[in-house]
């Protein structure tokens, strides 16, 4: 799946809870309905950024794994 990001957050090498900590300081910068690019390792990220996508109502576009690094896009709520 190709999905353009608008802005990219790298917090590969970086461990719960500072992953979601600078999603959610990195969301606050764009504007609704832009698309956020998140690479990181954390394992726990599978769990943490759903429920944050869940908890502040924005969309997970996709999620994957490939080789240790888990990728997600995240829209910004409307």
């Amino acid at each position: 799946m190709l999905i353009e990001a608008d802005a990219e957050l790298d917090a590969r090498g970086l461990f719960c809870p500072e992953p979601v900590m600078m999603l959610h300081t990195k969301v606050r910068e764009l504007a609704a309905g832009e698309v956020l690019k998140v690479s990181a390792t954390d394992p726990s990220t599978q769990r943490d950024i759903p429920k944050f996508c869940t908890f502040l109502e924005h969309q997970l576009l996709d999620s994957s794994e490939e080789d240790g690094t888990y990728t997600y896009f995240i829209r910004k709520k409307l």
